[in-house]
Formats: structure tokens, sequence, C-alpha cells
């Protein structure tokens, strides 16, 4: 039997935040959507509070009467422009001082449950990288990863029951037959995934008492072996 949580998702108009509060939906939680324009995305059936991530009292708003708490903040401008001359509309430091105030705030409200989406190749996956990768994260998302190591560091130091999801590259594929490869040491299947299976990791992870204090590789499973 499911049971319905209300869910607030951070970060809710990126890509995977979308996906996550559709998934979650679809779960039967009762979902709230912080992001500066979640009003403008989501329909009736979704709370949407527009603001900014890094506002405490934004953040309390949202926060209020909430179970669990996840963040799925991020940067969606293209990388070599962010790279070399910064991004224009998102702070550098989004996911790390997003995710640090937001652990305040639930701290504050005695919510319990955090579930973040980071990235494959920062915190405890950063040494199984491909080289290929490592050159990408070097050359082009070095200050993005050194946030996002920051932003590992703040959950993993909350004391909260938080479980860290690290997707590979990740799509917007549609394929029904997409099926999810999740591993707790690191371990990849693919080297890409759809952005609608990391929702669906996310909003059933909320009762899935095997990924607390868990960091999980979230791939997309080769088809053959």
């Amino acid at each position: 039997m499911k049971i319905s949580k209300k869910v607030l998702v951070i970060g809710a108009s990126g890509g995977s935040g979308r996906k996550t509060v559709e998934a979650l939906l679809g779960e039967g939680h009762k979902v709230t959507a912080l992001s500066r324009s979640a009003s403008k995305v989501f329909g009736k059936e979704v709370r949407t509070i527009d603001g900014s991530a890094l506002d405490k009292n934004t953040l309390r708003e949202a926060m209020k009467g909430q179970e669990v708490v996840i963040i799925t903040l991020g940067i969606s401008e293209n990388p070599f422009r962010v790279r070399f001359f910064g991004p224009s509309k998102t702070p550098m430091n989004i996911r790390s001082e997003g995710t640090r105030l937001a652990i305040e705030v639930m701290k504050e409200l005695n919510i319990k449950r955090l579930l973040v989406q980071t990235t494959y190749g920062s915190g405890p996956s950063k040494n199984n990288l491909r080289l290929v990768d490592k050159l990408f994260f070097t050359l082009l998302l070095k200050p993005q990863i050194k946030d996002t190591e920051k932003q590992d560091k703040y959950i993993r130091e909350s004391g909260l029951d938080w479980t860290i999801s690290q997707p590979v590259h990740l799509n917007d594929s549609k394929e029904a037959c997409g099926l999810l490869h999740t591993s707790n040491n690191n371990q990849v299947s693919q080297w890409q995934v759809s952005r609608r299976l990391v929702g669906n990791f996310l909003a059933k992870s909320i009762s899935d008492h095997s990924t607390l204090r868990q960091t999980i590789a979230v791939s997309q499973k080769k088809l053959f072996a």
C-alpha cells in the first residue's frame, strides 16, 4: 500500500525537477514545487512557490507542513558559456548554498527526510569517471563540480536522513522500455540515463529505507549484456 507524503521539490522547474514532480504525482504524493517560475510551469495539482532557493524566508514558506524535501538544483545554461563567462541567471554556488540553507530550515522545522540529486563523478564516485569525462569535468565543469563537492559535504554532515542520487549523463529520452540501474558502490551500466528514470528513482526512494545515508549511482541498464 502506497503512503502519500507531503513533498517539496526545490529546483522544480529544471528538467530533472519537472520529471521528479511528475513521478511524485504518479505515486500519489502531495507536491509543493519551488522555483523562480514554478507557477508558470505546473498546474493546479501542484502547490507552487515562486522564489529563490537562496532565500530562507521562501524556504520556510515552502517547507511548512512538508515531510520530505527533494533538491534538484543546478545550472541549466550552456556549460561552455558558464565556464568562460559565468552563468547569466543562476549563481554558481546554487547547489551548495541552496542545499546548506535548505538543511538549516529543515532542522528548524524538524523535517528529517532529504533526497538530493548531485552529479556522478563528484564525492565518492569521482575516481570512477572515464578519461573523456574527467577531461570534460576539468575543462568545462570544474567550478560547478567544486560547488557540488561542497554540496555533498553539507549533506553528509547534516545529520538528516539523506539519500544522494548521482545520475550519469542525463537525457530526455521517453522510451518506455528504459530500465534503471542503481548501485551504492559507484558502478555504472550505460553512461547515460533519462531524467524520467531519475525522477522515478527519487520518488520511489522516499520510503525506501535501503537508500538512507547512501550515495546511489543512477544509470540506464544495457538492453543486451
